[in-house]
């Protein structure tokens, strides 16, 4: 059993608090105030500003550099990406590379072999032991990035700030300050947490594997819904570099859109592609293996029935 300052009690009192306060907290604002039109309005700005952020922003941008973008689209990344108070940007590409790097292994910060929950939000409970020049060694580019580096130092009053403040002010535009605090800050916030979390626990248990099974990585199709394209999980480990969650026109993928509708306008450019060549053959190797695999258990099925009886 870890030692009491193996724990993160920061983390662990934030994380099992905030939903019992933003539960409450809506709860009895809304009985004692009604619900206004403004309050949900603020609640989806919030979470596509900050879904966004997360997913095209610190995932695709940040962590894995599959394309460039205009420095304004790179504000909104920091500054929304904070609001979603997961950290800074360079911890949180910090600990995706090393997710991919080690996946299923020691070294993966949500490891889905040590469990579910650990992987879902249980690695957040605990301080990583390894000091931070070891640690952001797999991120010297970004600590190279003055504005990255600008959102980590002061990454605590920013995250107050658009986290919280923010959706407090759009609230006093139609008089209703807490309303719009609670529904586009505390709700939100609470909700679009598990539903990242949900990539790294459910994304590797639950779904299909048609590209790859190297690694414990889905597809699955209303995670996707829910993290705005992030839950074809199996085809972006299979193709980290690639800008896009999914390939197919018809696979819900709000973040490639936005990526896309960026370099239409000129904010985006280089957008890192996978060969449609690659990925056909990735699936024709997927299919082959299965129907291997398929071929020898019905050997063995066959063995079995000729075996003579005792």
């Amino acid at each position: 059993m870890p030692r009491p300052e193996a724990y993160n009690w920061i983390n662990i009192g934030f994380f099992t608090l905030s939903p019992l306060i933003a539960l409450v907290g809506v709860g009895y604002y809304t009985y004692r105030q009604g619900f206004h039109p403004g309050d949900w309005v603020s609640f989806w700005l919030m979470l596509c500003g900050t879904g966004l952020a997360i997913n095209a922003g610190y995932h695709h941008y940040y962590s894995h550099r599959s394309y460039e973008c205009h420095r304004v689209v790179q504000a909104f990344y920091l500054l929304f990406g904070a609001a979603a108070i997961q950290n800074s940007a360079l911890v949180w590409a910090s600990n995706h590379r090393s997710h991919h790097r080690f996946v299923d292994q020691e070294g993966d910060p949500y490891n889905i072999q040590q469990g579910f929950f650990l992987a879902h939000m249980g690695w957040t409970f605990y301080k990583n032991p390894v000091c931070p020049e070891q640690r952001f060694a797999n991120v010297s580019d970004l600590m190279a990035n003055r504005f990255v580096m600008w959102q980590h130092r002061y990454y605590l009053p920013l995250s107050i700030g658009t986290g919280l403040l923010f959706p407090l002010f759009l609230g006093c535009l139609y008089g209703r300050p807490w309303g719009s605090f609670f529904w586009g800050g505390l709700v939100r916030m609470v909700l679009f947490h598990h539903i990242t979390f949900l990539v790294n626990s459910a994304g590797h248990s639950v779904g299909s594997q048609p590209y790859s099974v190297r690694d414990s990585s889905r597809d699955n199709w209303w995670l996707a819904l829910l993290m705005f394209g992030g839950g074809y999980h199996n085809f972006h480990h299979a193709f980290p570099g690639d800008y896009r969650s999914s390939v197919a026109w018809y696979q819900w993928d709000p973040t490639k859109w936005w990526i896309w509708s960026l370099s239409r306008i000129g904010l985006a450019r280089r957008l890192n592609r996978t060969p449609a060549r690659s990925i056909l053959q990735a699936r024709l190797q997927r299919e082959g293996r299965e129907r291997r695999v398929m071929s020898d258990s019905r050997l063995e099925e066959r063995k079995e029935q000729c075996l003579p009886s005792i």
